[in-house]
């Protein structure tokens, strides 16, 4: 999958738990797009479509926006 195809993907199922569109830079956690109760519902998403979880400790680092969990699942889907 190429990473834009990743991008568009990642946006799809943060849109559909937060239902609000997302750019790829936007800060999600910081500006209160995602709140702790969507960011698990998102981390569960990724992990049912891509096979890669993302630790407790580190989901305020890879929800920060967009890009960084696209640039986290690109580095861990095949893990």
């Amino acid at each position: 999958m190429s990473n834009q195809a990743l991008k568009n993907k990642l946006a799809e199922i943060i849109e559909s738990v937060i239902l609000t569109p997302v750019g790829e830079d936007d800060l999600l956690i910081e500006s209160g797009l995602i709140d702790s109760l969507t960011a698990v519902d998102i981390v569960l998403a990724v992990q049912r479509e891509f096979g890669c979880k993302v630790p407790p400790t580190e989901i305020d680092e890879h929800l920060e926006s967009l890009k960084a969990l696209a640039d986290f699942v690109a580095a861990h889907q095949a893990a």
